[in-house]
């Protein structure tokens, strides 16, 4: 009996632990405005990322992975500010690790204007196409603006998400991700 009690501590323990920096993550009220129709916690919905030179993955591909996904358009100023930022900060800090993708979702242009743009604003981090918008307004109301990122962790669950490009939300969506990454 004191054998089961034991390894049932050892069990919550070891499952409290590892769910820690998970748990922790998902403490930040969205406000409405931001225009979100995913909620944090919900399993992020399958769509399937097409790049510009035709290579295709999928939501349930990266499973297992930490996911940002950045949404962005070319004619979007707040983008062409924080893609610099995404570039440097967590792009070039976290491109090598197996554990983490990072994919812009480029908003209704099509492949050519989105070679120049990634060209334009100088990032290395890929971005896909969302020529008819359905992955945008999967996440985000008809009305909502592009700028905007969410993060998912490696079971698929949306645990940070961001609106426009505020210094004090990007330093905490990087902590955020680098927490998802120990």
């Amino acid at each position: 009996m004191k054998y089961v009690q034991i390894t049932a501590m050892l069990l919550c323990f070891i499952f409290l632990n590892v769910n820690k920096t998970e748990a922790q993550t998902i403490q930040k009220e969205i406000p409405a405005d931001y225009g979100y129709i995913v909620k944090l916690g919900q399993t992020v919905p399958d769509f399937d990322i097409v790049l510009p030179d035709g290579t295709k993955t999928n939501m349930q591909a990266l499973r297992g992975k930490v996911v940002m996904l950045q949404f962005t358009a070319s004619w979007c100023s707040v983008c062409r500010k924080e893609m610099p930022h995404i570039e440097s900060e967590i792009w070039q800090k976290h491109k090598s690790n197996k554990n983490f993708a990072l994919y812009g979702i480029d908003l209704k242009e099509d492949k050519e204007k989105v070679f120049d743009f990634q060209k334009q604003i100088g990032i290395t981090y890929p971005l896909a196409l969302d020529l008819d918008g359905n992955i945008f307004y999967t996440f985000a109301a008809q009305d909502a603006g592009v700028t905007r990122n969410v993060i998912v962790n490696k079971s698929g669950k949306i645990v940070y998400m961001t609106r426009l490009y505020k210094e004090e939300e990007f330093e905490e969506m990087k902590r955020v991700i680098d927490d998802l990454l120990k």
